[in-house]
């Protein structure tokens, strides 16, 4: 059903109602029956889908200018980590771009619902208004954070008053924590019928979470929170690793970890993890994107655009739940044994198995292994072919790649024009029970939920509880680095070091890269901070890692600019400062 219906709306505007920035055409008689207003519903969901950055998904560019990720150098992505952002910037303006389109979408059907009010049941016309206006929350979620203050709408806006003065940020979020609660309970519990694309009622209750988290109102946090993880029960939960974890800490002979069941084509049909996922479709023209082709290694048909940092890397606790500076498991000869198993699950690293192939940046490897023959069946032992991802001259600028957006059954359409409708999760479960503890945190009622929501986390992956008796520091830091490692590269780190205050510490200085995949000493650390930041010891570090240089400007770099061309049509926007 979702799948015809975004066929249809995907029809239906491709004539004229794209809706550019805070401009709108009149409305006329659309909707002018309920499948009118269903269509423009599916419109404004399709819309979301085209926030992207190289052809990837935007969810899986934003750790890539954070201390955690990195892109291939470049004025689009080194500039947000070097306090260079320009006013056209592309990555910096297309978020605004497509939000205020959304929204206008959304605008288009909610101005005119009620003249169909009367050919709907009251259920169907209440769900259709909580859905609307579920999307247009959370495109506004992601502009104030983004941009601060931006103008905030709730109707459409002609050519003729365009001009739109912005509200300040602290209105525009208790409006969102009014709406997502007016609009909660006319949402269905579940929306697992339609592949969790539409809105639930727990999304809803995730989404006001999220809002009254970032603003810092930490009881509102916890309570709409704890309600969507009550309202998930028998709906919603974390979905064990398949198998291939049994993989995780070992080399590529032993087999290739990976996330299908959660993470791929797969996990998306079937996962209960998914609250609200971006659909892509092949069938319908545009909507899909290229993030295998960006993502992958040079062997694995891709460009190696986007990988973990070293600091990432370092970050991951042994299995002990120690961090590799204390515990006796670590050994610095073999860094990835016996480490918190989302190392391997999440990242490609040296040594191992990635998207079919012996992964090997260093070029001392001159040939590695290729397993698709075994993989296909077509033979019993690996193949030897040339090592590209050592000699490319783009192979990973990190050294390390992602395994996050990565799904082996696209590798046969993987190329420089192959295309995937992979979905794209937006609300996962485990992020749901994280918003809940940090709330519960930061607001000092320190109780057994707390414990129970974080080591739900990480028994999943296989490691230890947290001790009890944890101060509020010690559990803020606890909770600091489950958000760090298990929601890395889902796109939300960017949002987490500016509203943590540690910016200016985490994004000043270097982050480290290992290009060459060079083995190093337990000396190039001296421990973490209380954010699990690592602290280098850098005379020892440069021995062996390449560094980028960092620099954040705490009067510039919380915000992005407004794009040049909204202040040229909107003369009553006033620019974010530093730009």
């Amino acid at each position: 059903m979702a799948v015809v219906a975004l066929c249809s709306i995907t029809t239906l505007y491709s004539c004229s109602t794209d809706l550019e920035s805070l401009n709108g055409p009149s409305t006329g008689t659309f909707p002018a029956n309920a499948n009118e207003a269903q269509m423009g519903l599916y419109g404004a969901y399709q819309n979301i889908s085209k926030l992207d950055a190289a052809s990837t998904p935007i969810w899986h560019v934003m750790d890539n200018i954070t201390d955690i990720g990195y892109a291939r150098p470049g004025t689009n992505y080194t500039s947000p980590i070097t306090s260079a952002v320009a006013t056209d910037n592309t990555l910096a303006n297309k978020p605004w771009q497509i939000h205020y389109q959304t929204i206008a979408r959304c605008h288009t059907v909610l101005d005119n619902l009620d003249r169909i009010k009367s050919f709907m049941t009251e259920e169907a016309y209440k769900q259709l208004d909580a859905e609307l206006r579920f999307i247009r929350a959370y495109c506004y979620s992601q502009l104030i954070e983004l941009y601060g203050a931006v103008p905030l709408l709730k109707h459409s806006v002609d050519l003729s008053s365009a001009s739109v003065p912005q509200t300040p940020k602290a209105e525009t979020e208790q409006f969102l924590l009014d709406e997502l609660s007016a609009i909660a309970e006319n949402l269905p519990v579940s929306q697992a019928g339609f592949g969790n694309v539409r809105a639930s009622r727990v999304a809803a209750y995730m989404l006001k979470a999220r809002v009254a988290l970032y603003a810092k109102k930490y009881t509102d946090a916890a309570a709409a929170a704890n309600q969507a993880i009550t309202l998930s029960s028998g709906i919603h939960d974390l979905t064990a690793f398949n198998s291939s974890i049994n993989f995780a800490g070992k080399d590529h002979t032993a087999g290739e970890p990976e996330l299908s069941n959660i993470f791929g084509h797969t996990g998306f049909k079937t996962s209960k993890e998914w609250i609200w996922v971006a659909e892509y479709n092949q069938a319908i023209p545009g909507n899909t994107h290229n993030q295998q082709y960006y993502s992958a290694s040079r062997l694995g048909k891709g460009v190696c655009y986007w990988g973990p940092t070293q600091d990432l890397i370092n970050t991951f606790q042994c299995k002990d739940g120690l961090p590799i500076t204390t515990s006796p498991l670590y050994d610095a000869a073999k860094p990835f044994e016996n480490r918190d198993p989302r190392l391997d699950m999440y990242c490609a690293r040296p040594h191992a198995r990635y998207a079919g192939y012996q992964f090997e940046p260093a070029t001392s490897f001159s040939t590695v292994k290729n397993y698709w023959p075994v993989i296909n069946g077509q033979a019993t032992t690996p193949s030897n072919v040339t090592n590209t991802d050592a000699t490319n001259a783009y192979r990973s600028f990190s050294g390390y790649l992602w395994r996050k957006p990565i799904d082996l059954a696209d590798f046969a359409t993987t190329s420089v024009s192959g295309v995937s409708d992979l979905n794209v999760g937006i609300f996962r479960f485990a992020e749901l029970l994280l918003i809940y503890a940090e709330a519960k945190i930061e607001a000092n009622e320190l109780d057994n939920s707390v414990y129970e929501a974080i080591n739900r986390v990480r028994r999943r992956a296989l490691m230890p509880d947290l001790p009890s008796g944890l101060t509020q520091s010690q559990l803020r830091t606890a909770l600091r680095y489950e958000r760090k490692v298990e929601l890395a590269n889902d796109g939300l780190r960017w949002y987490d070091l500016r509203r943590w205050g540690i910016a200016n510490k985490v994004m000043n200085g270097y982050i480290y890269l290992n290009r060459d995949a060079k083995a190093w000493t337990k000396a190039v650390l001296t421990g973490f901070d209380d954010s699990y930041t690592p602290i280098y010891n850098r005379a020892e570090a440069i021995k062996y890692f390449t560094s980028q240089e960092v620099i954040y400007d705490d009067n510039k770099d919380g915000l992005w600019p407004i794009p040049k061309s909204e202040m040229d049509a909107n003369k009553l926007l006033k620019q974010n400062h530093g730009y």
